[in-house]
């Protein structure tokens, strides 16, 4: 039986974006949930194609009042920013809702999504930041499966979400008191949303949930933002394709903007982040100090030691 009472609200973030080949079937598998209590708070960027004729025609069909567009800010600001816009536009709501959770218009969510993720944010108290995220099964384009998400080996905690991401945006889940804090905060410019709140709320000393069990489709396509390999190989060889320039230009700027926002994290959170910021404007010396800090360790040790490599060479 659902520990969650059945009143409960979800605020569903959905950013589009020249949506309309996927958008449709996303939508379906809202309808589609045990939980049916949400309402989806949308913004579309910038779409060219007739993702806003979808989004009308099923606004029209879910009822009055569940489906809400944001419409602010009017202009392009990629996805990332535009997740925060639809954060900091449900903040007056959260009095009244028990969570909030993206949503990404190509994928499928399967019918328990929203009430797993309710019943694991329902057992971890409401004063405490909680971020739910989940595993995902991969598919192709036409639905097809290709595998599953990679588990993670490590514990996640604040030091390791440093300099990598284990919180898959399009399963996230936060209760009432992350989303306040996360929307309350300052991203970096390059940072993504996903990632974003897994800093916050494990800065915060908040706890991240992560569920073994898979949530949805995730749909692997040529459009995607991210995506997801199906291996630890293919994580690593993509990063060593990619090269060191990229990854440490992201982590140099969220690990920047926390120093700039003491209030956001713990004591400790702080200094370790203050350590990382000084170490990133110093020399090699410096750095190889600051890869003393414990927990400093991806989620294998192949990419731990190119993740030193490059955090040495600055």
């Amino acid at each position: 039986m659902s520990r969650h009472l059945p009143e409960s609200r979800v605020a569903l973030l959905l950013s589009t974006f020249n949506g309309e080949p996927y958008l449709h079937e996303q939508l379906e598998s809202l309808l589609a949930q045990t939980h049916e209590h949400w309402v989806l708070y949308w913004r579309d960027d910038g779409s060219v194609d007739h993702t806003r004729d979808v989004m009308a025609e099923f606004a029209h069909r879910a009822g009055q009042g569940r489906v809400v567009e944001v419409t602010e800010p009017r202009a392009r600001l990629g996805a990332a920013a535009s997740f925060h816009a639809l954060l900091a536009s449900v903040v007056p709501q959260l009095a009244s809702v028990d969570a909030v959770a993206f949503v990404d218009q190509d994928d499928v969510w399967l019918p328990h999504k929203l009430q797993r993720g309710l019943d694991a944010l329902a057992a971890s108290p409401r004063d405490i930041p909680a971020l739910y995220c989940a595993r995902q099964v991969l598919v192709d384009s036409r639905l097809q499966r290709i595998g599953l998400s990679v588990l993670p080996r490590r514990p996640a905690e604040f030091t390791s979400a440093l300099i990598q991401n284990v919180a898959t945006g399009c399963t996230i889940m936060l209760n009432s008191r992350a989303a306040r804090l996360v929307a309350a905060s300052k991203p970096a410019p390059a940072t993504l949303h996903d990632w974003w709140c897994y800093l916050v709320v494990t800065g915060a000393g908040g706890r991240l949930l992560q569920d073994p069990e898979p949530v949805i489709l995730y749909r692997q396509h040529a459009g995607n933002l991210v995506g997801a390999p199906a291996s630890m190989l293919r994580r690593a060889v993509g990063a060593m394709r990619r090269g060191p320039g990229v990854f440490m230009g992201v982590m140099r700027q969220q690990v920047a903007a926390l120093a700039a926002q003491p209030h956001l994290l713990t004591r400790q959170a702080h200094q370790e982040v203050t350590m990382l910021d000084h170490a990133l404007q110093g020399g090699w010396r410096t750095r190889l100090r600051a890869l003393r800090l414990a927990g400093l360790k991806r989620q294998n040790w192949a990419e731990t030691l190119v993740f030193r490599a490059w955090f040495l060479m600055g």
